[in-house]
């Protein structure tokens, strides 16, 4: 979709008019971004629409066949005044491009009036904000660690706290291990970073810099930031970088522990919510993910199934036989992430150590 169309997309995207109904709003005025896209996109027809939705997010796509489907028949006059403003923002589009926004500014105020051109220049200015490393984003992980991992860890940790957690988390595995628990302890500690450091770290990249539109500063990292990304990488980084952090800084070490899920933190669940992580777990991992925890989580998981069912997966285990680490932890890995997604969609609560929560 161009600029102008995603623009359109997001103007009003906040907005709660017509969203009570199905159709939406009969007025074009009460029509948001997103209902004004999803016409645009039946004017144009099945063919040329679905060639747009192919360079769409998910996330985007899903949004606009909602309200696709949610459409009433489009009155001719409305039909008009969405073509008619696409036009406004493609051409809005072609004078910044070819003269800047100044330019566009005055062509767009003698044609149409200075408060429009003005709506029309800010929609546009606001679509066309790329955030600091977006052409990093779309780079292969293993591409990127090649090109990062030189870096001071500061810098590394920047990157890293621009990326995708799971992208994040495959860079922050594959480094060496001297350095995974200072680029950890730099992610977390990190607060806001000026425009231009952001601007001399992609320079020294060796890459085209970013349009950062805005001066503001960005925040990025902290404490959360590193907590999603030790999540995701594999169980033996994890431990390394927490017990590298907790002789360095015990606080902070403290702090991160605080906000993760280990497979042995499967203690802290209730009986309800274990029965209903059970019921999802494939029974040779549950096998497998406990050979080499302690008692206490054993007897926790026995408890919460069946006689006949805990004796059969006692018996799994001993004919299992020898199981290499790196298997218990990656089935380990797989049940954490079944009590993740169960405790997101809010089907469980996990009582984390040093939380005072009521839970009603």
């Amino acid at each position: 979709m161009s600029d102008a169309a995603k623009s359109s997309a997001k103007s009003g995207g906040k907005s709660s008019s017509g969203s009570g109904k199905k159709g939406g709003a009969k007025d074009y005025k009460s029509l948001n971004g997103r209902q004004k896209a999803a016409i645009f996109l039946v004017l144009l027809g099945s063919d040329v629409s679905s060639e747009i939705m192919k360079h769409l997010r998910e996330d985007e796509v899903e949004t606009l066949t909602f309200e696709i489907a949610r459409l009433d028949p489009i009155e001719s006059d409305i039909k008009d005044q969405i073509l008619a403003e696409f036009q406004d923002l493609m051409n809005a589009q072609n004078f910044i491009t070819s003269g800047g926004i100044d330019y566009a500014r005055e062509l767009l105020e003698k044609s149409l009036g200075s408060q429009k051109a003005i709506d029309i220049i800010n929609r546009l200015t606001s679509s066309l904000q790329v955030r600091p490393f977006d052409f990093i984003r779309r780079t292969d992980p293993s591409h990127l660690l090649n090109f990062i991992q030189q870096e001071y860890p500061q810098t590394i940790a920047l990157i890293l706290a621009y990326l995708e957690p799971n992208k994040a988390a495959i860079i922050l595995s594959s480094l060496p291990e001297d350095i995974q628990p200072e680029v950890s302890k730099r992610l977390a500690t990190m607060d806001r970073t000026s425009p231009d450091v952001l601007r001399e770290v992609e320079r020294v990249l060796e890459k085209k810099l970013s349009t950062l539109s805005s001066e503001d500063y960005t925040t990025a990292g902290g404490i959360d930031s590193v907590v999603d990304i030790l999540n995701l990488v594999d169980r033996s980084s994890e431990k390394a970088i927490i017990e590298s952090l907790e002789e360095d800084d015990p606080d902070l070490a403290e702090e991160i522990k605080k906000r993760m899920f280990v497979f042995e933190d499967i203690v802290m669940l209730d009986d309800r919510a274990i029965q209903k992580v059970l019921r999802e777990v494939d029974a040779q991992e549950l096998a497998k993910a406990l050979k080499s925890v302690d008692a206490e989580v054993q007897d926790k998981i026995y408890r919460n199934m069946s006689k006949r069912a805990a004796s059969m997966l006692k018996e799994d285990m001993e004919y299992m036989g020898p199981v290499r680490i790196k298997d218990v932890e990656e089935a380990q890995q797989k049940i954490v992430s079944v009590i993740r997604r169960l405790e997101d969609s809010g089907e469980i609560v996990i009582a984390r150590s040093g939380e005072d929560e009521m839970v009603v």
